[in-house]
């Protein structure tokens, strides 16, 4: 399997050598396709000193949303897989073998396990959702797909300010697609950095979820809302459950983007 690994970045100079230092190393053959929103910072430079010596590394300048610099970054992928990681990331040393190793026993979608590094690593819990029996809520910062599956359901909605992986994860399954799940797949992913990113990411997550209702209705009866207020208990859970909630009303009396 020829697998292109699409990242989307923006500023990401403190980070970006770990994560392509992870990336160079991982099974044979892929690309390193990086779709930068034309950073301010040294993010560039270090891509362009990385792909000088390992070619499979390529870099493109497309600003936009991440879901539209994703499907630019897919729009020049050659391989059949496409493994989507982030800036702010570090993949295990087996990382695509193991995407790899599930997507060959006939899944059309692999996720991978995640695991949060960083001062609020201990309250950050993925909110599940179920649809008809895959969770659809595992980011798209461990994630493989099919390329003719992605292109058949039109890639990422570029509206979503967040959870367009979500909304594409439903998608999948909705069009026939087998979502499968290598814990052994794993990325290390960094939190928030200090309480005022923790609370902005918390506001524009609540705020992508009344995305996904707009477009798809409510969706509310496929949350675990005992699970949801179980892992935020503690002080900083509850400013993230109630900065969550905030956007999601926030999109709800603007409309979002989603008219």
């Amino acid at each position: 399997m020829f697998v292109s690994i699409v990242i989307t970045v923006k500023n990401e100079a403190k980070s970006i050598a770990e994560l392509l230092d992870s990336l160079v190393v991982q099974e044979e053959p892929f690309e390193i396709i990086i779709v930068d929103a034309n950073s301010k910072d040294d993010t560039q430079e270090i891509i362009r000193k990385y792909s000088e010596k390992y070619k499979q590394i390529k870099l493109f300048i497309h600003e936009g949303s991440r879901g539209e610099g994703r499907n630019f970054g897919v729009s020049k992928a050659k391989g059949d897989i496409i493994a989507f990681t982030d800036g702010g990331c570090r993949a295990d040393k087996n990382w695509l073998k193991e995407l790899k190793k599930k997507m060959e026993e006939g899944f059309d979608v692999v996720a991978g396990k995640t695991v949060d590094v960083g001062p609020f690593k201990d309250i950050i819990e993925r909110v599940k959702i179920e649809y008809k029996g895959y969770d659809i809520t595992y980011p798209s910062c461990n994630l493989a797909y099919r390329k003719d599956l992605f292109d058949k359901i039109g890639g990422f909605d570029t509206r979503f300010i967040t959870a367009e992986d979500i909304d594409l994860n439903l998608r999948a399954v909705k069009a026939g697609a087998k979502i499968g799940y290598n814990e052994n797949a794993v990325v290390y992913r960094r939190t928030a950095e200090n309480l005022y990113s923790l609370i902005k990411q918390s506001f524009w997550y609540g705020y992508g979820r009344k995305q996904l209702a707009l477009k798809h209705g409510s969706l509310w009866k496929q949350y675990s809302i005992r699970q949801t207020f179980s892992t935020h208990k503690s002080l900083l859970g509850l400013i993230r459950l109630v900065f969550g909630f905030l956007g999601y009303l926030v999109c709800k009396i603007t409309g979002g983007k989603m008219k």
